[in-house]
């Protein structure tokens, strides 16, 4: 139990009027009760959510956070509350005095003396994520999950409002917006709340059905979390470009927090220097990719302005020609997204266009390219390694010590691209083209 626990305050719902409880925090300290850092990041903490109708939202009350392992000691006090500056010394005063009598006789209480103070919830958040390494592009994503969890939470029984919402936020609602979700009803299971789990069991089970989404645990598309944080705490610092690329889609709000909790693991056990190379290799894994992701965004905004020239030109073969070498694998990849989009969308005519044009580009490409590479396509289009290699014996003629040159350099730009899969079935197809000269 925390130190202080939440005091229950009763509320009228503005939306149907109904009378109800809601427990409040005024004190957090997650070096008492670990779970509550998690609670109070996840949008757990002072919630107000009607029973009736799903109404509600953060409740703007005073309250003090407290973490001794990186000596944290946070104010928030928004402005709604209107404390005097008299209110809110006595305020902090009474609290921090709960604080120091639970804290160790050596524990550092210096910091304790002068709390940072915030006027925002969101600011405070940001700064304890900051804290725990979390990258803002990664907070903001989660931060966005969660709205969209609530405004589909406040449809209630509308189910023509759900429909609605989640037409329009499709491609939001995917595996991290269920694992958000799952965690919520975990937290609800785990604090008994029976009326959030019914309806955050309920909310599941509805977008389920309308988006077909069912990705279990053993699925393979599932990105592995704990696979990840060994990988890039491990490899060394000339292949962590490659690490990273190699686990991107788990680099998320979940990443950054289990790196957090082996911190933490870390201070608990007095490992300073394990604290501090974790520390460290996360600040740089979060540079690295966030320096990668940079990298690639240019690329595929290069590729929708071409796409974008080539949709209002009026001859598009001519401007495929003209922009021969702008069309890579990124253009192939926007031209399919937004022939997916115009398709979920019921714009079959832009749809149709979008189709025109990636045919028309892979025509362009092949004619671009010489025999060999032709071939080295083939190699790689066969569904199994056996028909590659039933391939490579049906045309023995073709195979010379400068093909097997050009797959090997191919296996290592794709190498260097961090593309370690197409790398290795490229490297494997040269020894066994090399195999065929003796």
């Amino acid at each position: 139990m925390p130190m202080l626990p939440p005091q229950p305050v009763s509320l009228t719902c503005p939306n149907c009027g109904t009378n109800y409880q809601a427990p409040v925090f005024q004190l957090l300290d997650v070096g008492q009760v670990p779970e509550l850092k998690q609670a109070l990041l996840s949008g757990r903490v002072n919630v107000a959510v009607c029973p009736k109708c799903g109404a509600g939202g953060m409740l703007a009350a005073p309250m003090l956070y407290h973490d001794p392992a990186k000596q944290f000691f946070f104010a928030l006090f928004p402005p709604e509350v209107k404390a005097s500056p008299q209110e809110q010394e006595q305020f902090i005063g009474a609290l921090t005095q709960l604080v120091m009598r639970d804290l160790p006789a050596d524990a550092p209480k210096g910091y304790l003396l002068a709390p940072r103070r915030f006027m925002s919830l969101t600011t405070m958040l940001d700064t304890i994520l900051e804290g725990e390494g979390i990258s803002k592009a990664a907070l903001e994503a989660q931060r966005q999950r969660t709205e969209l969890l609530g405004r589909l939470l406040q449809t209630g029984d509308n189910e023509q409002e759900l429909q609605k919402i989640v037409v329009e936020n499709r491609d939001a609602l995917d595996y991290e917006f269920f694992l958000t979700l799952s965690a919520y009803l975990d937290a609800a299971a785990q604090e008994q709340d029976q009326e959030s789990l019914a309806r955050f069991t309920k909310l599941r089970e509805q977008l389920v059905a309308l988006t077909g989404f069912n990705q279990g645990p053993g699925d393979d598309a599932e990105p592995d979390v704990t696979e990840a944080v060994t990988a890039l705490l491990s490899v060394d610092e000339a292949g962590l470009p490659e690490a990273i690329a190699d686990h991107r889609p788990s680099l998320d709000y979940t990443f950054y927090e289990a790196l957090a909790q082996r911190i933490d693991q870390a201070h608990a056990e007095g490992d300073a220097a394990e604290v501090a190379r974790i520390e460290a290799r996360r600040d740089l894994i979060r540079d690295t990719a966030e320096q990668m992701d940079r990298d690639a965004q240019e690329i595929f905004d290069r590729a929708a302005q071409t796409l974008q020239a080539i949709l209002d030109a009026g001859d598009t073969r001519a401007a495929l020609l003209e922009r021969r070498e702008q069309l890579d694998e990124a253009f192939m990849l926007v031209v399919g997204a937004n022939m997916q989009h115009a398709a979920r969308a019921g714009d079959q005519q832009a749809a149709e266009q979008l189709a025109e044009i990636e045919r028309l580009t892979q025509e362009i490409i092949q004619e671009s390219l010489s025999p060999a590479d032709r071939f080295v396509g083939q190699l790689l289009a066969a569904e199994k390694p056996q028909d590659a290699t039933k391939l490579l014996r049906q045309n023995a003629t073709i195979i010379n010590t400068d093909f097997v040159k050009r797959l090997n350099e191919l296996s290592e730009e794709m190498d260097t691209a961090g593309r370690k899969e197409m790398s290795d079935r490229l490297r494997q197809l040269g020894r066994e083209a090399a195999s065929m000269l003796f």
